[in-house]
């Protein structure tokens, strides 16, 4: 399928590494302009300087904490006093591993703030320019852990789940605008988060990483890790004029394989 995106602006958290970078990578190479936000300025300067321009893009980057809300905030309103963004993609750096009884209530207020404060401000100021020319895309990255917790990863289960949720309610109320909101449950990738879970996982059972990620691979259905480059596929379809109709969804993707809507 191909998939033109000249003349769209997106805004896409996380951008440095992992996921987020191959999202913008993927957006860039089917005519974005992309505004690129991490904390990492070398490497997102390093990332622009290979982003497609052959449409004419204008590549930027913005340096961001997610884990400073109020600084967060500030930066982000200053960005939007000057730019309007028509793909948004919600991502960013997961909270610390550990089980419920590991957690306390501060844990849970700092989650809050990182997963779902900053997307639901980030949102509601991209969401004007995108309600006044009737056009827009809402994508959340989230994790297929709000279908099945899992019991390591408490802080995410909880606050993604409500990001989920919340985005349902907001897809109904912006559908008439010509706005989609989508959430993509993310499954096994292969990034440095994965790596750094692993350690910890196999730190606590008493084995390899390697064969932690052994596990990991036997369970998904086409036996493997999926690459963050296929992730980019999907978002950048559902960046499109092609998912107009598809929105309120939460869509399940687990090691390369999209099993359902």
């Amino acid at each position: 399928m191909n998939i033109a995106l000249n003349g769209k602006k997106a805004l896409v958290g996380g951008s440095s590494k992992g996921i987020g970078e191959a999202i913008a990578r993927q957006l860039a190479a089917s005519g974005a302009s992309v505004t690129l936000m991490a904390r990492n300025e070398e490497r997102m300067k390093s990332i622009i300087a290979e982003m497609d321009t052959s449409h004419g893009q204008n590549h930027q980057y913005l340096v961001v904490d997610f884990t400073d809300f109020e600084g967060y905030k500030a930066t982000i309103s200053e960005f939007f006093q000057n730019n309007t963004v028509d793909i948004l993609v919600n991502n960013t750096q997961g909270p610390e591993a550990g089980g419920a009884l590991e957690k306390k209530v501060d844990d849970y207020q700092r989650a809050f703030d990182l997963l779902f404060k900053s997307v639901v401000y980030t949102t509601e100021l991209a969401l004007a320019h995108m309600q006044q020319q009737k056009w827009g895309r809402i994508i959340n990255v989230a994790s297929i852990s709000v279908k099945e917790p899992l019991n390591y990863l408490a802080l995410s289960n909880s606050i993604r789940a409500a990001v989920v949720t919340w985005a349902k309610s907001l897809a109904y109320d912006v559908a008439p605008f010509g706005i989609t909101v989508n959430s993509t449950l993310t499954g096994y990738f292969d990034t440095d988060r994965i790596a750094q879970l692993n350690s910890k996982k196999a730190e606590k059972l008493g084995i390899s990483p390697n064969e932690v990620r052994s596990n990991m691979e036997e369970q998904v259905p086409v036996k493997r890790i999926g690459d963050p480059r296929e992730y980019g596929y999907l978002v950048t379809f559902l960046a499109s004029d092609n998912a107009a109709f598809i929105t309120g969804t939460n869509i399940p993707i687990d090691g390369g394989l999209l099993k359902s809507l």
